[in-house]
């Protein structure tokens, strides 16, 4: 029960997070997508003390930081926009991680960021 009860919770905050996409991309990912879920929406993001934009603030500097991650990247690019973060503040954030992942990663991350809010227009 248990189980169910977190997927549940977890499904309905990642709908919160990046409405119909983020169910579309773990759906495909059978038990994995189902860990996803269960852990990181219906256990992290679900907890107190962030909200979700700035939950999607620390994820997107994260992904950026660390590089190599441009699909999950663009997923949350794509999410801090659905949380209500405009283009300008992702793009601050991407700046702000230069000092500590360095500029490739800021370029990638802004050029997903330019692609994504080019699809959206």
């Amino acid at each position: 029960m248990e189980n169910r009860s977190r997927f549940e919770m977890g499904l309905q905050k990642l709908a919160e997070v990046d409405g119909k996409a983020g169910e579309e991309v773990v759906a495909p990912l059978g038990d994995l997508g189902r860990y996803i879920v269960e852990f990181a929406f219906g256990d992290i993001y679900s907890r107190d003390g962030l909200s979700l934009r700035e939950r999607e603030i620390a994820t997107v500097a994260m992904l950026t930081v660390m590089g190599g991650r441009d699909p999950q990247l663009r997923v949350h690019i794509g999410a801090a926009l659905n949380v209500g973060l405009t283009a300008e503040e992702i793009e601050e954030v991407i700046i702000q991680t230069v000092p500590y992942g360095g500029f490739p990663t800021a370029i990638n991350a802004l050029c997903a960021l330019k692609e994504i809010t080019a699809e959206t227009v």
